[in-house]
Formats: structure tokens, sequence, C-alpha cells
């Protein structure tokens, strides 16, 4: 992730302000005091301009510019009781007025907390500290993912909870999926590679040789085991159901069906407008948490891409997210019913 991408992507900042664990390291690794208010640290605008060595009127005219954001992650404008309380708390620090602007005579007051301070650091472009900044956030933002992951993001998605089930469903249905390919179509073994990548192509717009070059498998790496658990669910939802319509149409014809025939029939299935939200959501899931995770870019997905859900870094690298071998010795019983059924 080059340090340019922050000024000029939000998804980008967005997705560090919601990672919990990199926050953490980054606000020790900062070390930045303020004002104690309501359990936590804040900074006024004369501070924030004092640390990054610009004028209060920038910081003010980049609160015009980015305000909406900035209120989403921490900024906020006192007034009323909150602004007294705030104004007490400057005067139990025995810090003379000038430390705080014309505070004291203000009847509403903005401030920042940590994350807000970030935002704001991850904007400006007149400071070069505030390059330095983003540089420090960039790397202690890998480094918080490696540690988490043991050192690559290859894999990421089996550290989720769901993906053990997801996976060993998937193989069940992948199985009466290639069964019907074999029963029901007259072709070569070419057609399971063929219909494979339209089921990829109808859900994320990548054949699997372009997904696999996006994420840099190598060989010996299986495309499926990439796959993150909604969209295992949504390829496993596409082979059974296509299944079934293949079974259908053959017991219909009496014989098997030409590739022209199968063509037709798939582009009718996934034509059903039942599709639609499951395939916007899959590839919003999948652009999304690829951009974070593994710094991979899908760049026929681009329009789905949107900054990662806090829950998001808990579920792939929270303290609730583990190794596979961990899930799949505790899913023994899980996988045994599934093998069996």
């Amino acid at each position: 992730m080059p340090n340019t991408k922050l000024t000029d992507s939000p998804i980008d900042r967005q997705n560090i302000l919601n990672n919990s664990y990199a926050l953490l390291e980054i606000e020790n690794a900062i070390d930045i005091k303020g004002i104690p208010f309501r359990g936590k640290f804040v900074l006024l605008k004369e501070q924030i301009a004092a640390f990054f060595e610009v004028t209060t009127r920038t910081i003010e005219n980049y609160l015009g510019k980015y305000e909406d954001e900035l209120r989403q992650n921490g900024y906020e404008v006192l007034k009323g009781k909150p602004l007294k309380e705030l104004k007490l708390a400057i005067q139990v620090l025995n810090a003379t007025e000038t430390d705080f602007g014309n505070i004291f005579k203000s009847s509403q007051v903005g401030i920042f907390d940590f994350r807000a301070f970030l935002n704001l650091g991850m904007v400006i472009t007149e400071s070069n500290r505030a390059q330095l900044l983003r540089q420090l956030i960039l790397d202690i933002v890998i480094d918080t993912i490696n540690k988490k992951t043991g050192g690559g993001t290859k894999y990421i998605n089996q550290r989720d909870e769901d993906f053990i089930i997801s996976w060993f469903s998937e193989e069940n249905y992948r199985k009466q999926f290639t069964d019907a390919l074999k029963n029901c179509v007259n072709m070569g073994n070419f057609k399971y590679a063929i219909y494979t990548d339209k089921i990829y192509l109808s859900i994320f717009k990548e054949k699997a040789k372009e997904y696999r070059k996006i994420l840099k498998l190598q060989e010996q790496d299986k495309t499926r085991e990439t796959f993150y658990s909604e969209i295992l669910d949504l390829v496993s939802s596409y082979e059974y159901g296509f299944s079934v319509v293949l079974a259908e149409e053959h017991k219909k014809k009496g014989t098997k069906l030409s590739p022209f025939e199968v063509d037709q029939l798939f582009y009718r299935f996934e034509s059903l407008p039942h599709w639609k939200p499951l395939v916007e959501k899959a590839r919003n899931k999948m652009a999304s948490r690829d951009l974070a995770f593994r710094d991979a870019l899908h760049y026929r997905l681009e329009e789905y891409i949107t900054p990662v859900e806090a829950k998001d870094f808990e579920r792939f690298i929270g303290e609730k997210s583990e190794e596979l071998s961990k899930r799949l010795e505790d899913a023994k019983d899980v996988m045994k019913r599934l093998k069996d059924r």
C-alpha cells in the first residue's frame, strides 16, 4: 500500500481506522497526550496544528473539506454542558489559556479523539510530520496483520469460524455438480474447467486463472481454499442448483445435452432474479476484504469496494479467529457428519 494512497483513498483510510488492533499499536508508538475527557484523551485544533507544524487555518480548511469523514471517526463539536466539562478538564491541567486558543470564551469547540487525529494526519499534505505519520501508520498496520496471521494473508479466510462448515459443505455440492456434468453433458473433460469458470465469472467476474493471478497463488495452492465462507456458500448454491437443472433437462430430453444447450441453460439459470443481492454481497465481501487484508485489487470489482467493518477485523485477525489446524481438530465430528452425508 503506497504512502500516497492514504491521502487519495477514503476506503484505505477507513480500513485502517476500523482496525482496532493496529490503532492500539499506533497509539502506543505515537504516545501523544491530550486533554483527559470522558474516559479518553482529546485534542483541540490548536494542539493538532502545533503537532503537524501547520496553521490553525490549515486545520480549519481540512475540517471544511473532510468534516463528514472526520465526524464519522471521532471529531465532534461540543456545546453547553459537555463544553463546560471540557473547560473544567482543561483548568485541572493548570495550563495557560494561550495553549488552547480562546476556548474559555467560545460557545462551541471542536475536539478530536485519537481516531480523528489520525484521520486528519492521513489527509494533510502540507506537513512533513503528517507524511512521516502516514508511513508509520502503514508500517504498523502491515506488521500487525502479519503478526496476527503468522506472516501471510493468503489463507486469512480460513481464520473465520464459518470457514470449516462452508468448505466441507462445498466439497459435497462440488461432487454433485461434477457428477451432473459427467452424466448429462456431451463433452470431454474440458467441461469441468469451462463450467467452473462460468460460475466464477457469474459471481465475481473472474476466471480461476485471473483470480489466482491477482492473489499470486502458487501451483500447489488450491483456489477454493482461499475463498471466504460467503463465496464458498454462493459457489455451492450455484453448483447444486445448476446440477439439478442439468439432471432435469437430461431426464426430459433422454440424451446428453450439447454444450450449446448447457450454455443456454446456464444463461437462464444465472439470470434468475434471486441471485442479484447474493452476488452483489459476495462481490463486495471479496473485493473489500482482499484489498484490506491481502492488498489484492480485483480490478473488475472496484465499484463494489467499501471499507471493511470493524467486526471483520475481529473476525479475521482478532481473538476469535484461530488457525485452521486448531479448527480442524475442534471440528472433527462436524467434518465426519458432512463427509458421511
